[in-house]
């Protein structure tokens, strides 16, 4: 096994970087830089370092983590030196002379997964923690890399295994009808499984934006002031605002932050019927925005009658069914012309060049409504789908019990252990592990 080196702090000016290595000669390279005969493993030693030259570098705290007692479960050094741009890089260039070979994105998680130190739900953690701006996914992804996920996983899997080597047992004797009221056990353990699988995936679909960070749309037809909001949230004119129909001609994106949550804010081109093929195309991509939304702000002129395309842009909005919709009533200092009786679900009355708290208080309720549910969390595609597979394939195999396809009836219960199972346990191929922790960054 090769020796793997990396910065494991941002590059660029910091009081501090720390360069960490990973592998068999880890501890033999500390003392070549050192010149030292020993570290005392899991003690900070304050040292100083050379290049090949015998040119002082730094003086370093070197800490020596020996195997299996470390994050790789081989012995670790790491080097907290002064950061700036340039010592760093002096100590890790040092550092491959010795031997050591600079480490591929996310290769120091990936030995510690290939280690037994830990699988693959606590790696996903790893990497989503490292990039959430949010302090609820926080929490939930620190519970994660507790094994919350894995034991749910464990869980299931130990139920649907029990239930499959039962029903093996009896395959070789089919012809000999299994009593009803076991019959009537399995498929009741078996529902319980799905609906609670069900149940998470659900959740964790609705509640993708903790991990993810949540999508807010304004959408409304031109000139009701979604521009004007948008400033207003942000708090500077980001936002070119005029009284010419169609200025917002594409969709655009600030992030900005509500009570604990950092969420993506995108103002949207108006929704009308319009001929020019710019404008139509800003149109589609407001629909788009209001598909991938968590939140959607419906935004309405109380200077102007409620018109066809006011009722257009409402309908629309009415077949979404999960999606939390904000109706909000823009130009309160004008003369009332809007009819608004049709607007009834979370109505907001307000002028949004003066005050938008109502509307950053609204959607705050929503989000924190939304952190405080205490059900297990998925915390990437991966999971989700292999839990979707899961619920359908014992959906799947239910049918096939109630009718006494024994064989078949294994079968797709072995696709829904293999399905839960990949959630945290090995894959087969190596590239689809390659594929994963590439997406880490250099020294995790």
């Amino acid at each position: 096994m090769s020796t793997i080196a990396a910065i494991a702090t941002s590059h660029g000016v910091g009081s501090i970087a720390v360069i960490r290595l990973s592998g068999p000669a880890s501890l033999d390279i500390a003392k070549k830089l050192s010149k030292k005969d020993n570290f005392i493993p899991r003690r900070a030693t304050l040292t100083s370092l050379f290049d090949t030259s015998d040119d002082l570098i730094d003086e370093s705290l070197v800490i020596y983590f020996q195997a299996p007692r470390s994050f790789t479960a081989e012995d670790v050094i790491e080097f907290q030196c002064h950061g700036g741009l340039v010592v760093a890089d002096m100590i890790l260039s040092e550092v491959l002379k010795h031997g050591a070979r600079l480490a591929e994105p996310g290769e120091f998680s990936k030995r510690a997964f290939l280690n037994g130190r830990i699988d693959l739900t606590e790696a996903e953690a790893i990497a989503k923690l490292i990039e959430t701006k949010s302090i609820d996914a926080a929490k939930i992804l620190t519970r994660q890399m507790k094994g919350e996920v894995k034991e749910f996983v464990d869980s299931v899997r130990e139920n649907l295994i029990e239930t499959l080597a039962f029903v093996e047992v009896n395959i070789d004797y089919a012809e000999e009808d299994l009593p009803q009221n076991l019959m009537d056990q399995i498929k009741i353990k078996l529902e319980n499984l799905r609906i609670e699988l069900k149940k998470t995936y659900d959740s964790s679909r609705r509640r993708e934006g903790l991990i993810n960070g949540f999508k807010v749309a304004i959408v409304g037809k031109p000139n009701v002031g979604k521009s004007s909001l948008l400033n207003s949230l942000l708090n500077y004119e980001r936002a070119i605002i005029s009284e010419i129909a169609g200025t917002t001609r594409d969709t655009i994106e600030e992030e900005v932050r509500i009570g604990t949550h950092l969420i993506k804010i995108v103002d949207t081109a108006g929704i009308r019927e319009a001929d020019d093929a710019i404008e139509k195309i800003g149109i589609e991509r407001s629909k788009m925005a209001i598909e991938e939304s968590d939140i959607v702000i419906a935004m309405f002129d109380n200077s102007r009658e409620f018109d066809d395309e006011d009722r257009e842009i409402l309908h629309m909005l009415n077949s979404y069914e999960n999606k939390d919709i904000l109706h909000v009533i823009n130009k309160s200092d004008l003369e009332t012309k809007l009819d608004s009786t049709a607007l009834h679900v979370n109505k907001i009355t307000l002028n949004c060049n003066e005050q938008v708290d109502s509307i950053a208080l609204a959607i705050e309720k929503i989000l924190d409504v939304s952190s405080q549910d205490d059900e297990l969390l998925l915390s990437s595609k991966r999971q989700m789908e292999a839990v979707k597979v899961t619920y359908e394939s014992i959906e799947a195999s239910t049918e096939l019990l109630s009718e006494g396809e024994l064989e078949l009836f294994a079968f797709h219960l072995n696709e829904a252990i293999i399905s839960i199972a990949s959630i945290s346990k090995n894959f087969d191929r190596v590239e689809i592990l390659d594929s994963m922790f590439g997406s880490f960054c250099l020294g995790k």
